[in-house]
Parts: C-alpha cells; sequence; structure tokens
C-alpha cells in the first residue's frame, strides 16, 4: 500500500477513535434467513459462485519453488497445481487419463513428475504424459493428446487464481477492479507460507463471511481477547466494484499519533481486511497475513469449510516504536522489543490469537445464529448502519443471483 495512503487511513482512524464514529452505510436493513437454510438457493449460489466461477485458491507462496505442487478439493472437481521447472504456475485436474485415479495423494509436496498410483502411467509437473507402463501390453496411445486435464489459471499480484471449468474465462483485473492497483503494492508474491487451519462449522458460509464483515462485536464477543488490541466499533471501509476494504484500529494509535509521519506504517496501526468476491477474505496484519477461503458444503446448507493460509510477511518492515507503550498492549505477547525498539513480531502466537479468536468466538457464536436460523421461528436479522460491509456483500451476491437488493427495516 502505498505510504500516502497508509497515512490517509491512519488518520482517519484516528479521527474516529476521537469522534467516536465509524462507517456508516446510513440505514438498516432487512436480510431474510432462507439466506442461510434455502437448499435451493444453495444449489444456485453452488453453481453461480463455485463450480463456475473464479477461484484464488492462495497466494505465490504455496508454490514457492519450481516442482512445488498443492492439491485442491474443495469446489467439485479435485485440482492439482504445480509450478513446473521454469516456474510456470499450471492447475490440472488431478484425474490420470487413463482411468481417473488421482496422480497426487498429499496436500502439498515437491515432485517433478507424478506416477498414478493405480497403473503407473507419469506425469511431468507441467502435465505431459512422460510415459504409459508396459506399452506393449496396452496398446498403441498418442501420448501428446493424453496430458492432464488443465484449466484456466493466472499467478498475478502473487495471488493464484483458477477457474473449475476448461472453457472458463479468468481476468484477474476484471475481478479485481480499482482494487488491483493496492494489492500490487503490497508485494504478496513475498509472503512466505507457514501452514493451514481448517474449520469445519455447522455455519452456512454466508454467516461465516459476515463475521469478518463489522467491528460493532468487538467490544462484547472479543473483550477478552482482541477488544485488548483494538479499539471497538472503529472502522474505515471503502468498496471496489464488489470487492471492499475494511481498516480496524488498533490501540497503538493512541502512541502512533505523537510520531512523525514519515515513521508511521498501517500495519502498525490497523488490521487491513479485504473481501474478495464471492468467498475470500485476506486479513493483512503486523508481519502476517491470514488468507480465509470460505466453502460451503454442497451437500449440507447449514455447514461450511473455511481454509485459513498463514502467511509471514518480512518484507513489511517493523518501525520504531515506544516499547513501553507496545508491551502494555501486548497481553499475548504478540510482539517483543528489541535493543533498537523495533517490533520484533511474535508470529506463531499472533496466527494462534487469530485462530482461536476466530473459530472459539466468532464461529461460535455463528453456530448459534444458524441454530436460530434453522429453527423456522426467526424470519430475519438485522444489518445496522454500522455493518456497510454486510450490505454490500449480501447485496451483491443477491444481485448476481438476480435478486433484488435488501430492503430497509422500517421500524
Amino acid at each position: 500500500m502505498q505510504h500516502a495512503m497508509q497515512i490517509q487511513i491512519l488518520k482517519d482512524l484516528i479521527r474516529s477513535v476521537d469522534e467516536k464514529q465509524t462507517c456508516d452505510a446510513g440505514r438498516v436493513v432487512v436480510n431474510p434467513v432462507a439466506s442461510y437454510t434455502s437448499e435451493a438457493l444453495a444449489k444456485q449460489e453452488w453453481d453461480t459462485f463455485f463450480a463456475n466461477h473464479p477461484q484464488m485458491i492462495g497466494l505465490s507462496g504455496e508454490l514457492p519453488t519450481p516442482g512445488s505442487y498443492i492439491t485442491i478439493n474443495d469446489f467439485g472437481i479435485p485440482l492439482l497445481a504445480t509450478r513446473d521447472a521454469d516456474g510456470k504456475f499450471h492447475v490440472f485436474v488431478n484425474a490420470c487419463r487413463h482411468r481417473g485415479a488421482h496422480v497426487a495423494a498429499e496436500a502439498r509436496g515437491e515432485q517433478a513428475r507424478f506416477t498414478c498410483p493405480f497403473h503407473g502411467w507419469t506425469y511431468r509437473n507441467d502435465g505431459k504424459l512422460m510415459g504409459v507402463r508396459a506399452p506393449e501390453q496396452f496398446g498403441a496411445v498418442d501420448k501428446a493428446c493424453l496430458n492432464l486435464v488443465e484449466l484456466p489459471a493466472v499467478e498475478k499480484y502473487g495471488l493464484l487464481f483458477a477457474h473449475p471449468k476448461i472453457d472458463g474465462t479468468l481476468d484477474v483485473d476484471a475481478l479485481l477492479g480499482d482494487l488491483a492497483p493496492e494489492l500490487e503494492t503490497w508485494q504478496f508474491d513475498k509472503a512466505i507460507y507457514h501452514g493451514e487451519t481448517v474449520l469445519d462449522m455447522p455455519v452456512n458460509w454466508k454467516i461465516a463471511n459476515d463475521t469478518f464483515g463489522e467491528v460493532y462485536h468487538f467490544s462484547t464477543l472479543h473483550k477478552d481477547t482482541l477488544a485488548n488490541l483494538l479499539h471497538g466499533d472503529v472502522a474505515t471501509y471503502k468498496e471496489f466494484g464488489r470487492n471492499h476494504r475494511i481498516c480496524l484500529a488498533s490501540k497503538y494509535l493512541d502512541t502512533m499519533r505523537h510520531q512523525p509521519e514519515e515513521n508511521w506504517s498501517v500495519t502498525d496501526g490497523a488490521v487491513v481486511a479485504y473481501y474478495l468476491f464471492p468467498n475470500v477474505q485476506v486479513v493483512v496484519l503486523n508481519r502476517m497475513i491470514a488468507l480465509a477461503r470460505i466453502y460451503p458444503d454442497p451437500k449440507k446448507v447449514g455447514q461450511s469449510i473455511t481454509r485459513v493460509s498463514h502467511y509471514a510477511i518480512p518484507h513489511i518492515a517493523a518501525h520504531v516504536v515506544d516499547s513501553g507503550e507496545i508491551q502494555k498492549l501486548s497481553g499475548e505477547n504478540l510482539y517483543q522489543i528489541d535493543t533498537t525498539s523495533r517490533i520484533e513480531f511474535n508470529y506463531e502466537a499472533s496466527a494462534e490469537l487469530f485462530i482461536s479468536t476466530v473459530e472459539h468466538e466468532d464461529y461460535y457464536m455463528g453456530t448459534r445464529s444458524q441454530a436460530a436460523a434453522n429453527s423456522g421461528l426467526v424470519e430475519h436479522f438485522l444489518f445496522g448502519r454500522n455493518e456497510p460491509a454486510l450490505h454490500h456483500f449480501h447485496n451483491n451476491y443477491r444481485a448476481a443471483l438476480g435478486q433484488p437488493p435488501l430492503a430497509e427495516y422500517r421500524p
């Protein structure tokens, strides 16, 4: 993110803290709970947003070196993503062209070639069929026509995208719109992969998305966790077409405001959270990224899987701080201070706090919301004026399905 934009965001957050204000959608709207329970709607969503829509599958650090691969099974077909010997990113259907067995069984690894465990056909990591075992017995085949089935795949701005259809259109700049230049400045291609956490929870995928879309709950639900580090009821918000950005105010802003602006960093004074349509949350914290990809269970409308990939971003420099102030805020030992009073980020502690908070507080509360929706006794939920990201997310997905926007609540 350009430094001028970082300064503007931090000034906006400081003003919001001082004036006790937050982003404002201008009205309260009504969201029918059928959005979270309708099986017919869930089928339409699956077809529109997952089976026939481009998917972001991770950052470039998922495939750090030539020979790296990952397997994916989240949107209806088994996929194999590779980085070939020349460093090019590919996505294939993870199926041998003989009888369809998976050619890669592990979640990730490094291999120059893949041998089908069923009959021993071998493929290079660029998808080319290298060999058919015992060809004199099997019969003549045209190997050039039996490569792994390749799907549209693009690596751009440090983001990895694939389309689940062979003839699918994949235009990353069209997907990101005006947000693309800002994402490029983060240099996500330098982020280092540090593992994945999977949350398989009895919540509709949109309830899971909703939990990332507002800070109204921080002062109550997170009073003993994130509220120690972040100001509740304070956020800035900006839409970029179907995507949006929310910035949350760190309590370190109270110290930062007294430092020279040239030393300000948005990752010291804020949490920057991007929503990428339809199901991705990219949360940039100090020295780390949490990338949440949220998928519905295609067989159960009230179930979803969230895959949170963790990345370190050491290329974003730490900044000089008041060590006493930052230590007072760091109840979870998220930061350490070296002898030059620079922030030394404790990556593991921050990742643990993020996941435990999402799973045991946000998503747990989401299961209560799902149970209320499932009861059939609650007709609708409300999205407040201070929850514009929820208005935006639901209205965009409704528009994509040909539905009217959310109706305004009339007390």
